[in-house]
């Protein structure tokens, strides 16, 4: 197939000898990819690595041919990953992802999440116990650490004491901000010897450390915790048949970590924000939680009576999708619409940027949960992507779903929010898309409500 017969690509302006598009990502990323899909058609092409072609694609059609082709990589943003976590089922490619996720999919079974409830439920109790009636709370933080709270519990259960699941806090913290920028940079960038990258190199040998630490502590116990860290014990290598290293477990243990907690943390913040900005809105969640529980906890079987939060949530992971940035590469000439692309090619997508194309969803900036009824027009196909799709799609949707559900039903029946400022929070793209800054004021919903 000749590749010089395809349509030529637009290339967008802006690169710079060395770096590429690096500045305006940089200064922007999410400004910069919205401004291609407003100026260039299904396709542009723009420079992250000198060298080499990314091409943004940014028709749905197209992306969901892209997203469901077996024979791509998984690009560049999934190889930094795994050149910075490690090997694991999100960064792996091909037949390896596939054993992978084998391995991995005991963990995210119904009956395991249905047991993981009760804890979701308590650790967001506990953080709602430690905010002051009145006080005006940074909630992107408060829910990067109800976040590490629930992973602790769920993953490590009482294989972490006080002091060391602190140290893994801050030190996770740390490796989330640092892997959303390294992948923008060359690779040359995180080589030199600037305080940004000493730092990131620090924090994620400690959180390596610290789960090697609760690795062995573990296996010289002999002792089944329950936990996601004791399945892994149990699971085995696909190809060899024996136990997977204490280096194979931190690897997917970090991974997990980094991917679920901050995706969970930015889509909260991003709920809590819309329900304080359309009181409507939380009424009518407040109601049907008020008609589901009546004055009991939320369940695992709640989880799917909750229609309307449910909608909530859709419509949150639409307007404020946490990914910005998602690739894959073509191993040998592949065709993608009426475009032939040569082996190497890099593509990428970004869902922020595509949920919010007016020419996909009416009045896109509009938050509206009802525009998921049934009744309501469905998006096209690929247009809407939470999770991704194909052999890819997150492994984790269930779960993240119902640590969802569980967490805002806990904490909006105890609480409410009030904006602070104008009410305007700007998102920043790292790792997720996330509020810059979201400080809002606490309320109790009901004198009796506080404490439980």
């Amino acid at each position: 197939m000749n590749v010089t017969a395809s349509p030529p690509i637009p290339r967008a302006a802006g690169s710079l000898p060395l770096v590429g598009h690096a500045i305006p990502l940089l200064r922007d990323n999410l400004a910069f990819i919205a401004s291609l899909r407003r100026t260039y058609g299904p396709v542009v092409e723009i420079t992250l690595q000198p060298g080499t072609r990314t091409v943004i694609v940014q028709d749905p059609v197209l992306i969901e041919a892209m997203l469901k082709d077996k024979t791509l990589d998984k690009g560049r943003f999934f190889e930094k990953m795994g050149q910075l976590l490690g090997d694991s089922v999100v960064t792996a490619a091909g037949e390896e992802h596939t054993g992978k996720r084998r391995q991995l999919q005991p963990a995210f079974a119904r009956g395991e999440i249905a047991r993981y409830v009760d804890i979701m439920r308590d650790e967001t109790d506990a953080a709602v116990d430690g905010w002051d009636p009145g006080r005006t709370l940074d909630v992107r933080e408060a829910m990067v650490e109800l976040s590490l709270d629930m992973l602790a519990r769920t993953v490590f259960s009482g294989s972490l004491d006080d002091t060391a699941f602190r140290r893994l806090r801050r030190d996770l913290s740390v490796v989330m901000n640092g892997v959303g920028t390294r992948i923008m940079l060359p690779d040359w960038a995180e080589r030199l010897p600037l305080p940004a990258n000493r730092r990131f190199d620090r924090a994620r040998d400690a959180v390596r450390a610290t789960v090697h630490h609760a690795v062995h502590d573990l296996q010289a116990a002999e002792h089944d915790t329950g936990d996601m860290l004791s399945l892994l014990l149990r699971a085995q290598d696909e190809e060899t048949g024996r136990p997977l290293t204490a280096h194979q477990i931190c690897s997917e243990i970090l991974t997990l970590a980094v991917a679920g907690t901050e995706t969970t943390a930015s889509v909260l913040s991003w709920a809590l924000y819309e329900l304080a900005r359309h009181p409507g809105i939380e009424e009518r969640v407040l109601g049907e939680l008020d008609d589901v529980l009546g004055g009991g906890p939320v369940t695992f079987a709640d989880v799917t009576r909750l229609p309307y939060l449910r909608r909530v949530i859709t419509e949150v992971t639409r307007l404020h999708h946490t990914g910005w940035l998602v690739t894959r590469r073509t191993r040998t000439e592949t065709r993608l619409g009426e475009w032939t692309l040569p082996a190497g090619t890099e593509l990428a997508y970004c869902q922020h940027a595509l949920h919010r194309d007016p020419a996909l969803f009416p009045d896109p900036l509009v938050f509206d949960p009802d525009r998921w009824l049934d009744t309501a027009q469905p998006p096209p196909s690929g247009a809407f992507l939470p999770f991704g799709a194909g052999k890819h799609r997150c492994i984790g949707d269930r779960f993240a779903l119902t640590e969802l559900v569980t967490a805002i039903a806990t904490i909006v029946r105890r609480v409410r929010f009030d904006v602070t400022g104008n009410g305007t929070v700007r998102p920043v793209a790292r790792a997720t898309v996330r509020p810059r800054t979201l400080l809002m004021t606490v309320r109790p919903r009901g004198q009796e409500a506080w404490g439980g």
